[in-house]
């Protein structure tokens, strides 16, 4: 009993030294600075008749000094200063139990990065120890708010001049889709963007795309132009054998409608590819 009773009292002088005892079965590690903690707080009868491990607390923002808080360093210094976890941990906002918002942030980084942040569903965030639906949607708000924010809103007047226009509104967004989705701009006769219209969503190859289901909302619309844009979930942006067969077929029904097909834009996670640029399937047109 008397053991018992000295454990106690060193469990209880650890807390105080701001240490925490480890709980059975963990690698036992305690930190030199911590030691010496927990010795000045013993008293000096205390025996070394039994072995305690001690374990350092989970690193908690609150615990952070004032000049180290996520928040703090967002205000002085800009969010380009913070790294992705500690972001994400200010949207996170605060942990539960045995987990910190910092340290879910961390863990959510390390399991899904950034990219993966956006792309995953919300049951998927919430395996992750300490992340309820309540955190996990916060972070997908936050993210769709950042997206809203990069893509300009199609329904404003935008002139394409080059394909990179058209990459640079549509990337973003198609870039990060997981099935392929293919897509007609519709343009005036100043090459401004009427609207954009989605004609298939699944496998996009010349067996299953149908020209007339290409140009229906442009003759609907009268719209003189189009520009065709699908993407490639693989991420490599290159055209296949059926991309540039399309784009060949494409060009031919335009004419004989009165409605000009000025590209044919393949966009990816990891880039996008002109047709025209490049000479494939425009050639003569």
């Amino acid at each position: 009993m008397a053991r018992g009773r000295s454990a106690l009292g060193f469990s209880i002088r650890a807390a105080e030294a701001g240490c925490q005892p480890a709980r059975i079965g963990r690698p036992p590690f305690v930190s030199p600075t911590c030691r010496q903690r927990v010795a000045r707080a013993l008293p000096k009868s205390t025996a070394p008749s039994y072995a305690v491990v001690l374990m350092p607390h989970t690193t908690r923002i609150r615990d952070l000094p004032t000049d180290d808080l996520p928040r703090e360093r967002l205000t002085r210094h800009g969010g380009g200063a913070l790294s992705t976890a500690e972001l994400v941990a200010i949207v996170v906002r605060s942990g539960g139990r045995g987990n910190s918002a910092l340290q879910i942030a961390q863990d959510l980084v390390a399991r899904f990065g950034l990219r993966g942040l956006a792309d995953a569903p919300v049951d998927d965030l919430c395996t992750v120890a300490g992340c309820g639906p309540a955190i996990a949607v916060q972070i997908k708000a936050a993210l769709e708010l950042g997206r809203r924010l990069v893509v300009p809103p199609l329904d404003a007047r935008h002139r394409i001049t080059a394909a990179a226009d058209i990459a640079r509104l549509l990337t973003p967004e198609m870039g990060a889709l997981d099935q392929e989705h293919l897509r007609v701009v519709l343009l005036t006769t100043r090459h401004d963007i009427v609207a954009v219209h989605e004609v298939y969503k699944g496998s996009v190859n010349q067996s299953q795309v149908r020209p007339a289901e290409i140009f229906r909302e442009a003759i609907r619309r009268n719209a003189p132009a189009v520009i065709v844009v699908h993407n490639h979930p693989s991420g490599d942006p290159a055209p296949s054998h059926d991309d540039i067969q399309l784009t060949r077929q494409l060009v031919q029904v335009g004419r004989l409608l009165g409605v000009r097909l000025l590209d044919h834009v393949v966009i990816a996670r990891h880039g996008w590819v002109s047709l025209r640029e490049g000479g494939l399937g425009f050639e003569g047109a």
